[in-house]
């Protein structure tokens, strides 16, 4: 196919995608009109019901479960897919990476970059550790904590290298973080079953609404989702770095 006859159909698609959005956001209600039984039910059932403040967490963890393991499998079987792919594209090789190659000289990050880095680890990780301990009380929760972990790894790369980055977080420690946080979500939804009767069914005490250690499992879901993704993202970001410095490398050469 020629490249004017490419370029005419992602003209012609490109145009009707762009009208087929228009005309569904021009449908949308407007910001703050919500009439949703099922959201107006849960606003008045999730804190009496599971003691927690925070009803999207409990609807991730509890409510709805079921779809939020789908979520924990699909991630898990991405985090496989991509370090698959990386590992065969460098043919299975762990060679030194950029920053321990003998004889190159390897550029430096600038002073400030390393500071900065340095100093935000530190903060990171506990506003990490924060959002996931306390999702059942607000926003956040085990996603959004572990990708927030995470980036401290990534941190620890731009304020150091690759090599401190591969000690503070080594290949091991992270797929046992990322293994246990799958398989312990699972076993909290087979608790259920087997404690109370139903797949993810809460076997905990509620306590009240309001404290840390309260709303039964879901605050276990929080950590459990936490590590999954913490490791998860750390793995992706240090198969993606590998890959990047094999490149360099073998381009070196």
């Amino acid at each position: 196919m020629k490249p004017a006859t490419r370029r005419s159909l992602f003209l012609v698609a490109g145009g009707v995608l762009f009208a087929a959005l228009i005309w569904g956001f021009a449908g949308l209600p407007d910001f703050g009109d919500f009439n949703g039984a099922y959201g107006q039910f849960l606003n008045g059932a999730s804190t009496p019901e599971r003691a927690t403040t925070d009803v999207i967490t409990a609807v991730n963890f509890d409510y709805r479960g079921f779809d939020t393991l789908g979520e924990e499998f699909i991630l898990f079987a991405a985090v496989i897919g991509v370090t698959s792919l990386l590992r065969t594209l460098r043919g299975e090789r762990e060679g030194a990476p950029d920053d321990d190659a003998p004889g190159r000289r390897v550029p430096e990050t600038s002073l400030a970059v390393r500071i900065t880095g340095l100093l935000l680890v530190g903060p990171t990780v506990l506003v990490g550790i924060y959002i996931v301990a306390h999702g059942h009380q607000t926003p956040g929760g085990g996603f959004q904590g572990g990708v927030i972990l995470a980036t401290g790894l990534l941190l620890t790369y731009l304020s150091a290298d690759y090599l401190t980055m591969r000690r503070v977080g080594p290949t091991a420690l992270i797929e046992l973080a990322e293994g246990l946080g799958t398989a312990g979500f699972v076993l909290i939804a087979l608790g259920g079953l087997v404690f109370a009767g139903v797949f993810f069914e809460n076997f905990l005490p509620i306590g009240t609404a309001g404290r840390l250690l309260t709303a039964g499992t879901i605050p276990l879901g929080n950590v459990a989702v936490g590590l999954a993704v913490t490791g998860g993202f750390a793995f992706m970001l240090s198969e993606f770095l590998q890959q990047t410095l094999t490149k360099r490398r073998r381009e070196v050469r």
